[in-house]
């Protein structure tokens, strides 16, 4: 049972709309950990946070890996898990098992779950598509890089009781 766990608590009234935060992860996600190294690569850099304006106001929008996810009761191949250490939600090690049937983006209700068609079939699934992406909270860093680089401190890392979700 997860006793303590990280989560994103969000300012959303220090959000100045800069995508900041999608740059960083972008670069944290990519072989070279640069913007540069990203952009350069073969295959298309796919963020994990998402910066979208509602009403004129920009909004971050990040998994909240959620405690009763919708995403991993509805992936049908079991490749979208929830970490029972971590907390954390996400296929990391399941990649192999999606068949892109895509339910876990349907299921999730806030839609920040997104397909990677670069080609380059990394899942090994043989589908010609990679897998699902979402936030997977910067695995072996202290801090996600979004929360790291954001100018205004919008985002923050907490610790949280997994009873109080």
């Amino acid at each position: 049972m997860i006793e303590d766990m990280k989560k994103l608590k969000l300012y959303l009234e220090r959000c100045s709309g800069c995508k900041r935060c999608e740059l960083e992860c972008v670069a944290e996600h990519s072989d070279s950990k640069s913007y540069v190294g990203a952009v350069l690569s073969q295959h298309e850099p796919i963020t994990r946070i998402f910066v979208e304006s509602f009403s004129e106001k920009p909004v971050p929008l990040v998994c909240r890996h959620c405690k009763d996810a919708l995403c991993v009761s509805a992936c049908m191949a079991g490749c979208m898990q929830k970490n029972p250490e971590t907390g954390i939600v996400g296929n990391m090690g399941h990649e192999q098992k999606c068949v892109g049937c895509w339910m876990c983006i349907m299921a999730c209700p806030y839609g920040v779950i997104n397909p990677s068609f670069n080609g380059a079939d990394n899942s090994g699934n043989g589908q010609g598509f990679d897998t699902a992406i979402k936030c997977d909270l910067c695995p072996g860093r202290n801090n996600p890089a979004c929360a790291d680089g954001c100018p205004n401190k919008v985002i923050e890392v907490v610790n949280i009781q997994e009873n109080s979700m």
